[in-house]
């Protein structure tokens, strides 16, 4: 089965208006699902967990998204259990559309996330969480091609989230900070590991974002990216998104991408857009 136009290049929506809702958690403070699957912004796994599930209760995600750069589109099917609001089981599925020299490559995420500690909003500490991801890439010909080691790896990461609901000019303001342990390259949809280094490096990923209005925020990513491969250097990437919350069950983020370089084709830039559904 092929799921094109399904996608995602950066879910970014760093996300979560704190205000009170009717029942649950606060509205969007499950954040939205990156392209990984995993909850928080669009390219960084936040130390959030998806949909508003407490301590005594399941919840869960959906999600669709694409984003199109110059010469690449990347689709996502994403979804996410959340038990107990202490963890999260999440899967992915990536269409990397080669649009330019034709093809595509396909990859498969299954993630576990774990609330350590703390909390996003209240106590001293800020939420704290472990996640562990297993990539599989299923069309490992190119891959195989330009040096990658192997077709499927694990990334482990660590996660510390924070909101402030009275900050700077009474808006509401969140950060996430994350150290991800990988090898992928391009995310693995480039395989694992390389002729160049062949080890596990320790990344960062870095969000910002901060509510213009209870149900809208704005914000930035960044994420480092690991260079295993002689053939083409790897950029790390950037986004700017704007995220929104009508209702509890639905969000809407785009978002500007510009994730540099991608297997020798120069700047690539573009747009992202994403819908998730939380129950």
């Amino acid at each position: 089965m092929r799921y094109r136009s399904l996608s995602a290049a950066l879910l970014l929506g760093c996300s979560m208006t704190i205000a009170h809702a009717a029942d649950g958690g606060l509205l969007a403070t499950g954040g939205v699902t990156s392209i990984e699957g995993s909850a928080g912004g669009g390219i960084v796994p936040w130390a959030v967990l998806g949909s508003y599930a407490e301590d005594d209760e399941w919840g869960g995600t959906v999600t669709l998204s694409q984003a199109s750069v110059d010469d690449f589109r990347l689709s996502v099917m994403g979804a996410s259990l959340n038990y107990r609001n202490r963890v999260e089981f999440s899967l992915a599925r990536q269409t990397f559309d080669l649009s330019s020299i034709g093809g595509e490559l396909n990859q498969n995420i299954f993630g576990v996330k774990y609330r350590v500690a703390g909390d996003l909003i209240y106590g001293n500490l800020p939420q704290i969480s472990a996640g562990i991801q297993y990539k599989e890439n299923t069309r490992f010909g190119l891959p195989d091609a330009v040096g990658a080691q192997r077709d499927s790896d694990f990334d482990a990461y660590l996660a510390v989230s924070r909101a402030w609901l009275a900050g700077p000019f009474d808006r509401t303001w969140l950060v996430n900070a994350t150290v991800r342990a990988t090898r992928a390259n391009q995310i693995g949809l480039l395989g694992f590991g390389g002729d160049k280094s062949d080890s596990h490096e320790l990344v960062a990923e870095l969000a910002a974002g901060v509510f213009l209005h209870r149900s809208l925020a704005v914000g930035m990513e960044y994420r480092q990216k690991p260079n295993n491969l002689n053939f083409a250097d790897e950029d790390d990437w950037v986004s700017a998104f704007v995220a929104w919350f009508p209702t509890k069950s639905v969000s809407i983020t785009g978002a500007f991408l510009d994730l540099g370089d991608i297997a020798g084709l120069e700047s690539q830039q573009g747009y992202y857009l994403s819908l998730q559904a939380a129950f």
